[in-house]
């Protein structure tokens, strides 16, 4: 054997170097992007509102200028993460609407711990060929919620099915999406949301009935 060539227990501990190499940078990646979208969420929001990435559902300005005779069955969901002390749920059940009509649901969240809180939520759909048709007009996402011990909140999300999903070959047969929501603690909330909320002074003696 020459000198010059490499043995193959060199050859393989060099390849299995490299494979390592590959991991870490791989997942340094990931992590990255991770961290930075969760560290911003203007710029994740901005990101998945663009792409659809993920089955992130649209925002949208007005409401569709047209139906279609077929409907779509949109369901419901709620989840907490992060060790959130709170209680998250849909307080509507499953809505069948035709595509193109406007939709009104409502989501509850409970702060069940004894501190203040302030919580904000992700959200996206499934399956995820459906998030660049499912608009919303008005909801609670990426919005900072403060919450004080027991206290409870009932928050509307307007939404509808942009007809040109019925346009998409991978998306046309779809008959049901599902809305999900995810709400976790923020940390570092801005002022407005750290504050404590105001609360109305006593009545004096002699004043109200």
């Amino acid at each position: 054997m020459s000198a010059m060539q490499e043995k193959p227990e060199d050859a393989a501990t060099a390849m299995g170097a490299r494979n390592r190499r590959v991991a870490v940078v791989c997942a340094g990646m990931v992590a990255g992007m991770l961290g930075l979208a969760y560290a911003s969420v203007p710029l994740y929001d901005l990101l998945c509102r663009a792409t659809g990435y993920g089955g992130t559902t649209q925002r949208a300005e007005r409401a569709a200028s047209t139906t279609l005779a077929r409907s779509m069955t949109v369901r419901f969901d709620a989840n907490v993460g992060g060790g959130l002390p709170w209680e998250f749920a849909p307080v509507s059940g499953p809505q069948t609407l035709p595509i193109g009509e406007n939709g009104l649901a409502f989501y509850r969240v409970t702060n069940t711990s004894d501190r203040p809180i302030v919580g904000t939520a992700t959200y996206n759909v499934a399956p995820e060929q459906a998030g660049i048709y499912f608009n919303k007009l008005a909801c609670f996402c990426f919005t900072e919620q403060r919450l004080e011990p027991g206290e409870s909140l009932d928050m509307p999300v307007s939404y509808f099915v942009d007809p040109e999903i019925s346009k998409d070959p991978d998306a046309s047969r779809l008959t049901t999406i599902t809305l999900s929501y995810t709400f976790y603690e923020v940390k570092k909330p801005a002022a407005s949301a750290a504050a404590t909320k105001d609360k109305p002074a006593p009545a004096r003696p002699g004043q109200g009935t």
